[in-house]
């Protein structure tokens, strides 16, 4: 049984990755339908909390519905950080998720997300400090070290939880190699089998079938798994894999009425959320993936991803179940 502070996550839980530009309200909305246990937000900017920049303020919106949510901030300096947490307490989430984890270079070679792997001793002052400023539980989201050299992630876990994080997700990556490679679980599964650790260890990176799925749940012993990439487009992706390792059989695949009808509910959201312009780009990078194996479709993506006017990219998901809406997936080789 996974629990973070008293929230209780069931035996298995798997958690929806905070992603920029991707784990928006209308995403989370639909992974939590379709069988997410605990989701974070984007990533939100500390020093634009405390600047109370737009951007980083809507990024604080979450939903009853939602919960249980943590809420995930980043930065490179303690006191900002500090503030920044009692600000986001202010949002009432259930967490706080501190980003050690991202790769991209206008953060973390600015000291924040992956960038503190280089300074282990600030990460684990840094993390300290927020967990005192907050009652909140505070867990951390990180990768394995900075590079092949400095994969300290067992000893790492131990002074994070000794300061009082009550989880870890670890992506199995380095910041060096960004998302490229396989990901390497070993380490991850040596976190988990650290006999001094007691807080769930969560497992992230490569993810992207049940069968997968239940094989690192049973190899590696985490106690839950995060999926990031494999979920964009493909919500359904949290059911599939519960249902898969509850009874070793696959859930019908979702058809392309599924997809339109998911396509159509994230655009909405995206819409009344961010508004027409915003809303409409930022649901371009879905589209791919929510249409992806279905033959001859190019026409289709294009119009999708060039059209601005709400009422005719509605038009167009009409048009693509009269088109489409007869196909089987069984017969997408690339699925």
């Amino acid at each position: 049984m996974a629990k973070i502070g008293n929230i209780d996550l069931g035996d298995f839980p798997l958690l929806l990755a905070p992603m920029e530009d991707v784990s928006d309200p209308p995403f989370r909305a639909l992974c939590k339908q379709h069988g997410a246990d605990l989701m974070y937000t984007e990533f939100i900017s500390s020093e634009g909390l405390i600047r109370d920049a737009a951007k980083s303020v809507q990024k604080l919106d979450i939903f009853e519905y939602e919960r249980p949510i943590g809420i995930q901030i980043f930065g490179s300096e303690i006191e900002s950080m500090k503030q920044a947490t009692e600000i986001t307490a202010a949002s009432n989430p259930d967490i706080i998720d501190i980003n050690y984890g991202c790769p991209v270079k206008k953060v973390a070679c600015k000291g924040a997300g992956a960038g503190i792997l280089q300074d282990i001793p600030k990460m684990v002052s840094m993390t300290k400090e927020i967990v005192n400023s907050t009652s909140l539980p505070v867990t951390v989201k990180t990768r394995l070290g900075w590079d092949d050299n400095t994969k300290y992630i067992v000893e790492v876990a131990e002074r994070l939880q000794d300061v009082g994080i009550q989880a870890i997700s670890i992506h199995g990556r380095t910041r060096k190699q960004m998302y490229k490679g396989e990901a390497d679980w070993t380490l991850i599964s040596a976190v988990k089998n650290n006999p001094r650790m007691h807080i769930p260890v969560f497992g992230n990176g490569d993810i992207d079938t049940p069968e997968k799925a239940l094989e690192y749940k049973n190899r590696y012993e985490v106690d839950g798994i995060m999926i990031g990439r494999a979920s964009i487009g493909n919500p359904w992706v949290f059911n599939e894999i519960k249902h898969f390792l509850k009874t070793g059989e696959h859930l019908p695949t979702a058809t392309v009425l599924d997809r339109i009808k998911a396509a159509r509910q994230h655009l909405e959201m995206s819409i009344k959320w961010k508004g027409d312009r915003l809303g409409i780009v930022e649901m371009r990078r879905h589209y791919a993936n929510y249409f992806k194996g279905i033959p001859h479709f190019k026409e289709y993506r294009m119009a999708l991803v060039t059209e601005m006017e709400p009422t005719l990219l509605f038009e167009r998901f009409d048009e693509i179940e009269a088109e489409f809406g007869a196909f089987d997936f069984a017969q997408a080789p690339d699925r």
